[in-house]
């Protein structure tokens, strides 16, 4: 892995997004979510109530891991390795005993992975599933990646799926927090 860790702001809130790591644009303005992968979604919490600038002033913003994977030789950005996602861990870990969010949001197959076992986008995308970490529990709703190379959330089950998903966050005690 290479280049800084890229952060979101070190916002206060009931609301966490993970996503699964930074992208070769990310790690150039140190900003998650600053590309392609961005722009859709923003646009999909913008349907239920927050623009991007409002989103990340007030819903924490983390990653499976902080620093760039690098390429895939077949294309694309490299799914990170288990090594260098137990290396990472402990952020994670210790942002949620710190921040005890009420809502998570995982974003992605990996970042999904880190609190359910699913093997299958349609088996948890538009479901809420409540986990106990010990130190907190909290509500997870599973997201599909926004990625561009992805056309998982734009045709069906996703697309149905993923307004599921949405609904079931704008209806969450947690977003009203943060979308007044």
């Amino acid at each position: 892995m290479s280049g800084p860790p890229v952060t979101g702001n070190p916002v206060l809130s009931p609301v966490l997004l993970l996503g699964q790591a930074p992208g070769a644009k990310e790690i150039l303005v140190n900003r998650p979510f600053a590309w392609t992968a961005g722009k859709t979604l923003f646009s999909w919490f913008s349907q239920i109530g927050l623009t991007e600038e409002q989103f990340r002033n007030r819903v924490y913003i983390a990653a499976v891991c902080r620093c760039y994977p690098g390429k895939n030789p077949a294309g694309g950005d490299r799914v990170p390795r288990r090594d260098e996602i137990a290396n990472c861990s402990r952020w994670l870990q210790d942002e949620l005993r710190l921040l005890k969010p009420q809502l998570v949001l995982p974003a992605g197959k990996l970042a999904i992975q880190q609190f359910l076992a699913a093997s299958r986008l349609d088996a948890v995308v538009g479901t809420q599933h409540r986990i106990d970490l010990g130190t907190c529990s909290l509500d997870v709703i599973p997201l599909p990646h926004p990625s561009g190379a992805s056309p998982w959330h734009r045709t069906e089950p996703g697309k149905s799926l993923l307004l599921q998903a949405l609904q079931l966050i704008e209806a969450h005690p947690a977003w009203a927090k943060i979308s007044r």
